[in-house]
């Protein structure tokens, strides 16, 4: 199965990238929608998530308390990297999964910390990198999550930097105009990707 990793920086546009491979029949796996599943209400992850931080961090419904972990994992690196230890193997047990029942010519793979990880390596055939000014990542990060400007430049800052993510990309799509824009380089890439995969 041809497999493309794509990434890029908060508010760079990988869910709306994403959303046009979906449009041209293409299956997207999105690790942060499996991430989602795993911490909702009755989710797999939970039960390990209350053992390892407690029922502070469970909401009422009994699924994961989202904004108070956030602020956990941005100011203690080794809760963070005990999140990560519970939830990256379940998240990629989930995509190997898919991977595996896909009868398409190829797959996307949506993974935010890609390159950060090394998890995926083995999986993925290129890597697909979706770029845009950081001014503009801050602009749609603060507009889409009502998060402040430092909260976002923390995020950002936790991320691998912009330039080191580039260097390592095998295609790039700047997404810094509009969606029909970002759907014009995103459709010369599904014809590309099907040459590659066939």
């Amino acid at each position: 199965m041809f497999v493309v990793g794509l990434t890029g920086g908060i508010g760079c546009g990988k869910s709306t990238a994403g959303n046009i491979f979906t449009e041209l029949g293409i299956d997207v796996i999105d690790t942060d929608d499996i991430a989602h599943q795993l911490t909702q209400t009755c989710g797999a992850a939970i039960p390990a998530i209350r053992n390892l931080f407690g029922e502070a961090f469970i909401t009422r419904s009994g699924a994961l308390d989202r904004e108070k972990m956030r602020k956990l994992v941005f100011s203690d690196n080794v809760s963070k990297q005990k999140l990560e230890k519970l939830l990256h193997p379940l998240i990629l047990a989930e995509v190997t999964h898919r991977i595996q029942q896909s009868r398409l010519s190829y797959v996307i793979v949506i993974v935010p910390l890609l390159l950060e990880t090394g998890d995926y390596d083995h999986l993925i055939q290129r890597i697909l990198v979706i770029d845009c000014d950081e001014q503009l990542q801050l602009v749609r990060t603060m507009a889409r999550s009502q998060l402040s400007a430092a909260d976002v430049k923390t995020i950002m800052a936790a991320q691998v930097d912009r330039q080191c993510r580039l260097k390592k990309a095998d295609d790039i799509v700047v997404n810094n105009e509009d969606v029909g824009y970002l759907k014009t380089q995103i459709i010369r890439l599904h014809h590309y990707y099907l040459t590659l995969s066939a």
